[in-house]
């Protein structure tokens, strides 16, 4: 896959989750609690290790059959 691709592909998506955010998000009913704050804030870092921890696991477990 080409770089450009991949970088256009990134605008798309950035761009649609922009709208949404905008638009969308203000009808849900999300509570102003720290503890929902403190979930938005750290969620992404979190599934980011998860999915990086997987990769390694299965690069790991590929290199060693």
């Amino acid at each position: 896959m080409n770089p450009s691709g991949v970088i256009f592909k990134l605008l798309i998506f950035s761009a649609l989750l922009s709208v949404a955010i905008k638009y969308a998000a203000p009808s849900l009913a999300i509570a102003e609690t720290n503890r929902n704050a403190l979930i938005a804030v750290l969620l992404p870092t979190v599934v980011m290790a998860i999915a990086l921890t997987w990769r390694a696991w299965k690069a790991n477990t590929k290199a060693q059959a």
